[in-house]
Parts: C-alpha cells; structure tokens; sequence
C-alpha cells in the first residue's frame, strides 16, 4: 500500500502548539459545541440528517450569528465565516497562526479540518478531528470530491468505528494497541482505561490527526508510530488489547487506502488475525471488525476458523451477508463511483464482478472477531447473529470469555454441584397451536446484551425458572424428577449439556 501523502491536501493544524488546541478546547466547550449542544440546536431531524451527509437541514438551523451556530457552520458544515464572527468566539489569530484556520478571501476564515463533537461513555466532550468532508456522514461519495479522496484522505467517525468501540472490553489495562487508527477513535476510548496507548497507521495523516483527536479531547498523548499492521510494532513489544478498524473492503486494486487494505481477497483480516496472538499478553483480548469471503465449496465457518491463531479463544459473530453484487455496489457508491460517467461506473462494476468471479466468491460477510490468549486448551465459536444487539458490548463479551473458563474447569458432576442464577431480563415465551394443551416448544429470551433466544424442554424451562443461587444444579433437578416422575439418575445424566448451553449462551450466570 502506498504512503504518499497527496500535495492536494489542505496542510493540517499544528499539533505541537498545545496552548492554542487547550485555547480552542475551552472556547468550543463555553459555546456548548459538544453533542449535546448540537441536538439541542438542530434538533433530531437534522442532527440525525448529518449522518446520511445531507446538510442542508442543519444550515437552515445555523443561519443566526450566536456563537455555537458559527462553530458549527465552521467546523462542522465547512462554511466560510466573517473574521470578526470568528474573533468573538475563539482565539482567531493563534488558530490563524498554528493552522486549525486559513484565510478564505475578503474578510471570511475557513477550517483546515473537521471538527465534530463526540461524547464519551461517560459523558465526556470529545472532539474527533478528520479532514475536511469527511466527518459529516462518514465515507459517504467522499471519492466524487476530488483528489483529495486519495490513500491520503483521513475519515471522520462512521458506523464501523462506534461498533467497534461498543464491543471493545473496557476492563483496566497496562497497554493497549490501537492497530490503523485513522483519526484516533479508538485511540481516545482506550485512553479512559490504559496506562499506555500505542496507536499505528500506514498513513502518516492519520497519525498527525490523532494527535489532534486526543489533545483537543483533553485525552494524554499516545505513542504514535508509522507502518502497516504490525510493522511499527517491535518483537519484544506485547499488549493487554489489540483493536482494528482495518481496511477490510475486499475490492479489485487499492484505490482508497482507508478501505482498501491492498491485500487480494480477505487476506489482510486474516493476516490481522493470524498475527495478533503472538502479540498478546496471557488474557489480553484483540478485537476486531472483518469482511470475509464465502467461497464456493468451502464452509465459510471453517475459513474462520483457521485464521485463529494458536494459544488464543476466539469469538466470532457474523452481523451481515451480501452476495457480490450488492456488496460491490455499496462500495462503489461509497467511493461515489455511481456519480461518475455511466461507462467508467459500468468498466468499475465489471472488474469488481471479474474479481470475486475468479475467486469463486460468491458473498461476503461483516462481523465481529474477538480473540483471547489463553493458556488452556483454546475454544472457538463461529457463529451467525445477524439480529438486533444492546451496545454497549464489552461487557458482554468479557462474559462471555468468564463463562467459558467455567465451563472448562467444570465437568458434569462439579457442574450439578454448581449453584445458577437466571440472567436479569430473561423472558419466557411458549409457542404452540391456539388452545393446544401443551405448547410445542419454549423458549427463553434475552432482553439485553446479545438478545439471544433458545429453545428449551419442559424440563431445561423448569430448571432456569427456579435458579435463583440458593439450590445447586443437582438438588434443582431431583426436585424437578419428583414433580414429574422421571428418574432422577436419568435426569442428572441427560441436562448438563443444557445446563452448558444455558451458561455459554447467557442465560444461566454461575454463583462462583
């Protein structure tokens, strides 16, 4: 993958002048240009319009001259202001000098970059710095404007990177790894909870950028290294969590490098998983978003599986399936392609089909992969979950993990020995023919975390329906065997493996 940083581009802000980026913190926050402010001044309808990148709703909202409404016309939409508009609200002149302001012609400034308030998960006022164009809907068409569309160009936050955020374990860390970090989103979320950051990129923008990202955030500098996956990162060197937001776009050439990995196929979020266990220290958690191919005559859970690398757990949750042509037309309206000549959009749609024919692909999947280094014997899941999830996640996958270690350490007698709890919000729902005597199946839903529903007999329904840590599992079903006059050596024999299922899949909490 190319490097280069295209002359085109507008020169970014100093990151070096920290009393001017403190000077512009403080002013934005005392105008309320934070996430909040901006829904209170747009309101939903045009607050949430920004994100599909229509801004028209939000300029009708900002056509006063108050102070929050001429940062938002600044940074936010891109909007030439009169200097002494600007002079009343932040430091003009340092902003001038250090380079976060440029001169627009007569007596306007403009912003060198995008600046979009971010609230944190405990309500901290975040500012991501992206370039210009890119913040306000994320990708979308940034490829129709121009060269600046090039490997060089940084984007803003979009729906990839808030998933990742919201599935990434949040536990307290000594060092954290932020793997090709745009503009330092993730970056700035692990700095809530790790003594140190190191945060990579192939495109030295990106690094400049996340410079910006934190130090406008009020977060601490991280350790920013140049380079491609795990290049810039030494052979000594281990982390407590690993995160990636990867060029995963599995595209014919590499055109846009903040999508296009420049790998063939999926090899690069397979090389990025392959690679990451050596990287981990025992326990430590790599988590990532992926694409990956399904290919003719080849079971896409096993391809999965083989990327794993060995001495970790691994947890993988395929979220979307799209055959080839959808997904090659989301990409090439992504890029903006569908906006070009119809002739050229045509050649670009046939050299994407051309691609994935001759590699006998004939979908690709999105998910979420999370790995654990661990010294047992390793456990992988490989599973499809493409139904409405509560974020955040984090927790929920650092219980997933807890769960798995006890079910490793419990056989069947420890584990009817063991005491349960049912998960907080777990419904039950009994399906079956209108005024039939008995339903034809239960099944037992979750209302948080991962919303999970899975059937259950009369007697696995019975058994979470009493489990409230007071009785073990053994003493629950004798009492069970009682009621319905079954044998309880039998019964005992016959549940643990839905007891199992039950904890793996959250719906049974062990009382260690």
């Amino acid at each position: 993958m190319s490097n280069s940083t295209d002359s085109t581009l507008i020169p970014l802000p100093s990151a070096d002048r920290l009393d001017v980026v403190a000077g512009l913190r403080d002013a934005l926050l005392g105008a309320s240009f934070t996430a909040d402010g901006l829904l209170e001044l747009l309101g939903a309808p045009a607050y949430t319009a920004l994100a599909r990148s229509e801004t028209v709703p939000a300029l009708r909202a900002t056509r006063g001259d108050t102070p929050l409404e001429t940062l938002v016309r600044l940074f936010l939409l891109q909007q030439p202001v009169p200097h002494a508009r600007v002079a009343g609200v932040l430091p003009v002149e340092a902003c001038l000098e250090s380079g976060w302001l440029v001169r627009a012609g007569g007596d306007e400034v403009a912003a060198t970059v995008d600046v979009r308030p971010f609230g944190g998960p405990d309500g901290e006022d975040w500012f991501i710095v992206s370039d210009l164009g890119c913040a306000v809907g994320g990708a979308g068409g940034i490829g129709g404007r121009g060269r600046q569309a090039d490997d060089a160009v940084v984007l803003g936050v979009g729906g990839a990177s808030t998933t990742l955020a919201g599935i990434t374990v949040r536990t307290p860390v000594r060092s954290a790894l932020d793997l090709g970090t745009g503009s330092g989103i993730q970056a700035l979320h692990a700095s809530r909870h790790a003594t140190r950051v190191t945060a990579t990129d192939l495109n030295p923008r990106a690094l400049h950028i996340t410079a910006l990202t934190l130090a406008l955030s009020g977060a601490p500098a991280a350790d920013l290294r140049e380079g491609s996956l795990f290049d810039p990162v030494r052979d000594d060197e281990t982390y407590d969590l690993i995160v990636s937001n990867p060029p995963f776009v599995i595209s014919p050439g590499a055109r846009l490098t903040y999508r296009d990995g420049g790998m063939g196929g999926d090899d690069l979020c397979r090389t990025l998983v392959q690679q990451s266990g050596q990287r981990l220290n025992e326990g430590g958690f790599a988590q990532f978003l992926a694409n990956w191919q399904h290919v003719e005559g080849e079971d896409w859970q096993d391809r999965l599986r083989s990327w794993v690398p060995r001495g970790c757990d691994a947890w993988i949750v395929q979220r979307e399936v799209q055959d080839v042509t959808q997904y090659a037309e989301l990409w090439l309206r992504d890029a903006g392609d569908h906006r070009s000549d119809p002739v050229e959009y045509q050649a670009r749609y046939d050299a994407w089909l051309d691609e994935f024919e001759a590699r006998k692909v004939k979908a690709v999947g999105f998910g979420w992969i999370t790995l654990r280094r661990t010294a047992a014997e390793p456990s992988v899941t490989v599973e499809e979950w493409p139904h409405s999830v509560e974020q955040p996640l984090g927790d929920t996958i650092r219980a997933h993990f807890d769960r798995l270690d006890y079910l490793r350490e419990h056989d069947d007698a420890a584990l009817l020995a063991g005491h349960f709890r049912l998960a907080a919000e777990i419904v039950q729902e009994q399906v079956g023919l209108p005024g039939a005597e008995d339903p034809e199946h239960v099944v037992l839903r979750q209302h948080r975390g991962m919303r999970r529903a899975t059937k259950v007999d009369t007697v696995g329904a019975g058994f979470a329906g009493v489990c409230d840590g007071s009785l073990s599992a053994g003493r629950i079903l004798d009492a069970i065997a009682q009621l319905v006059g079954e044998d309880p050596v039998l019964l005992r024999d016959r549940t643990p493996a839905q007891i199992r299922l039950l904890v793996e899949q959250g719906f049974l909490e062990p009382q260690r």
